[in-house]
């Protein structure tokens, strides 16, 4: 008999059936603990145990809690009130959102509304700044890049730039 001829072998179908359960549920699982899975009345606590844990934590003007987690172009913003009960949940990392911060803006006002960036340089170009870069989903392979002047500590302008990690598929060293 020709061996593509043959019957499965049923514990091969069984062990492959299993993996692909196993594989499936764990992904599944890892998007169900996932930050911007949790309920509203989640705790901090139980937040804080949900994925890898949390990149950074902000206290808010009333009291509250902000726990950052950031998984390269998304960073999930959870606030917590005063007593650790959590009330909202955002992906703060999309155009729109970036596109809101204004000239002025204080350094510590873009970091408590998006989080770390994920490269920060400094330039000489009018005056010395950072400009800080945040990644988030995009068609085109750009990021959203936040000039901080360092005298003031405030946003002197923003702009979308290109991404240099798309430019590391073309490069031929």
């Amino acid at each position: 008999m020709p061996e593509d001829a043959r019957p499965p072998n049923p514990r091969k179908l069984v062990r492959a059936t299993l993996t692909l359960v196993t594989t499936g549920a764990a992904l599944a699982g890892c998007a169900a603990i996932g930050p911007g899975g949790l309920p509203p009345g989640t705790s901090i606590t139980d937040a804080r145990r949900a994925g890898f844990g949390p990149t950074a934590e902000h206290a808010l003007p009333d009291g509250g809690t902000r726990l950052e987690f950031a998984f390269g172009k998304e960073t999930h913003m959870l606030d917590f009130d005063r007593n650790g009960v959590l009330v909202s949940s955002e992906q703060v990392l999309t155009e729109a959102n970036l596109a809101s911060i204004a000239a002025g803006t204080s350094s510590a006002d873009v970091r408590l509304r998006f989080g770390r960036p994920i490269w920060i340089y400094g330039v000489r170009y009018r005056e010395p700044q950072q400009v800080w870069n945040y990644r988030f989903d995009s068609a085109d392979c750009v990021w959203y890049q936040v000039s901080i002047s360092d005298a003031t500590q405030r946003v002197t302008e923003t702009s979308l730039g290109p991404d240099p990690a798309c430019d590391a598929a073309n490069d031929r060293r």
